[in-house]
């Protein structure tokens, strides 16, 4: 009859430890590599701006889901989703998926900056041939090989190092925008980056295209994403979906020998 509670209390102990946030990094730059279809990735990255904000340590959240040029900046933290989305452009992305992190840096006064290269600039980038020599041979390949398997093998070979630029772009965009990010926060703040797991591997994402020396902090979520190369690997609920490939076959994408 005594043992009860004991027992009680000792449940509710491992509870909490389960249920407690994964320490923190001291680096001045935080980046999440997340999966677009998997809520608790961002759900866990809510958490952590929330955390961070409450100690006044934020300086601003960069994303990878709206362009660069974009900004919340000079908002109110009582704006609605609404205006939220339109000062971020917001329209290529489901935006359900990403409010709970976007709007708990609004609600903190903590400004969120699109990092993406913006779709205008996509065709340029696909001819643009120095982009080549931002990432070494190695890098290169392992983003072909996400290219192609990405697409479910059914991309012409003729078009994967124009979408492998498009990749370089992008992570060379957000990586300024982080910068500048950096650059303006004040001492003891640091930058929270959250974008696709390719673009947060240390070996071919973002953190190729800054400084030498920037201290930086990888995060990645569950055991997906083999190969990608990160600093830590926090454990994360994982939902099932539908295997994208279908979708492309449904729309008749042409096989690789196009």
């Amino acid at each position: 009859m005594r043992r009860a509670p004991f027992l009680a209390l000792i449940t509710a102990a491992l509870a909490a430890c389960a249920s407690a946030p994964a320490p923190l990094s001291p680096a001045r730059l935080l980046i999440f590599g997340e999966q677009h279809d998997q809520p608790d990735h961002q759900r866990q990255v809510a958490d952590v701006v929330r955390l961070l904000a409450a100690r006044g340590e934020l300086a601003a959240v960069v994303i990878e889901m709206a362009d660069a040029g974009r900004s919340t900046q000079g908002l109110p933290r009582d704006s609605t989703e609404a205006a939220v989305r339109d000062a971020l452009a917001w329209n290529a992305w489901t935006w359900a998926d990403y409010a709970g992190v976007v709007m708990a840096a609004v609600q903190s006064g903590v400004p969120v900056l699109g990092g993406n290269q913006p779709r205008s600039g996509m065709r340029e980038a696909m001819r643009d041939s120095t982009l080549d020599g931002l990432v070494d041979s190695t890098a290169r390949d392992a983003l072909a090989e996400a290219v192609r398997t990405g697409h479910c093998d059914l991309l012409p070979a003729s078009q994967v190092p124009g979408m492998v630029r498009i990749q370089i772009a992008r992570d060379a965009s957000m990586a300024r925008t982080v910068k500048a990010a950096l650059d303006a926060a004040a001492p003891g703040q640091r930058v929270l980056l959250l974008a696709g797991a390719q673009h947060a591997s240390r070996d071919r994402g973002v953190p190729v295209h800054l400084p030498p020396g920037t201290s930086l902090h990888v995060t990645l979520f569950g055991d997906g994403a083999p190969g990608l190369v990160a600093d830590e690997r926090r454990p994360a609920l994982h939902t099932e979906r539908p295997d994208p490939c279908d979708g492309l076959r449904q729309r008749g994408m042409p096989g690789k020998s196009s």
